[in-house]
């Protein structure tokens, strides 16, 4: 697991196992914020030693971006913390969590020790804070990924845990193109520092303006493309016509997991076009 120091009291956690999918810390004189838990328990594990015996606080809370597998699975190794999260992430992991965890179980014996455990603190609307020693969280609705997702931002150093609302090839299949296109225009007005995506390597102040534009011009582009061939029969045929670097995307982002995301977004796309 990759971890980096993104400013001070604020770390970094990068899986080397799964999807590149990422992780963070805030942390305060008394306590720590965790900001997601990794796919699988003994990096999720590896981040609470961090905490407890480096940092020396105990993690008192957990924020879920997202109620999705890799990113809220891994709240249960966290038995004397409070779960926040939108109330969405909460109804959703409530409805698939256990089901999803079960059949993930009969194929994986490192989720054996697995338990859904439901966020405990919850917001619908407008933003929620939490104060970490001197630093300012404000929680705030980024819908696009998934319709409960979230974002974090540490008001002082303009750091941005966006969830998976940010990432190297947005992924649209739990969300909305529209959604998530509006959330990454939002992200690009906050002046921001950093922004920590959900999955993939942190963004720098001098790189934001270039992702956030490659970011809308990608979905931007898919879905003129998807338009264009979804009242011919058979659409959902023609979706390999299109690629994803005419998309604007390298097929080799994600550590190749690029093209299966944006296929899945296209046949998202074309359902939803044609439905």
């Amino acid at each position: 697991m990759h971890r980096e120091r993104v400013s001070d009291n604020v770390f970094w956690f990068q899986s080397e196992v799964y999807a590149q999918v990422t992780a963070g810390v805030v942390a305060g004189p008394q306590w720590a914020v965790l900001i997601d838990t990794l796919a699988l328990p003994d990096e999720t594990l590896s981040i609470r030693e961090f905490v407890e015996h480096e940092l020396n606080v105990p993690i008192r809370y957990v924020i879920n971006t997202h109620y999705h597998a890799d990113h809220a699975w891994g709240n249960c190794f966290f038995p004397g913390a409070t779960i926040i999260s939108h109330a969405n992430c909460r109804d959703l992991l409530a409805e698939y969590g256990t089901q999803s965890l079960e059949e993930a179980q009969k194929h994986n014996p490192a989720l054996k020790q697995v338990k859904i455990v439901l966020p405990q603190m919850t917001f619908i609307e407008g933003n929620m804070t939490l104060r970490v020693g001197k630093k300012n969280l404000v929680i705030s609705p980024s819908f696009g990924h998934s319709g409960d997702g979230i974002s974090i931002l540490v008001e002082e150093d303009r750091i941005l845990f966006a969830g998976d609302a940010f990432m190297p090839v947005p992924h649209i299949v739990d969300g909305d193109v529209d959604d998530n296109i509006a959330t990454i225009k939002e992200i690009g007005k906050l002046g921001l520092e950093n922004i920590v995506q959900g999955h993939g390597d942190i963004i720098l102040r001098g790189e934001i303006d270039a992702a956030v534009k490659d970011n809308i011009s990608y979905l931007t582009t898919m879905k003129k493309k998807v338009r264009a061939i979804s009242r011919r029969k058979y659409a959902e045929d023609l979706l390999e016509e299109i690629t994803i670097e005419e998309c604007g995307k390298s097929i080799v982002l994600l550590g190749g997991l690029a093209r299966a995301l944006d296929y899945s977004n296209l046949e998202s796309i074309v359902y939803k076009m044609t439905h």
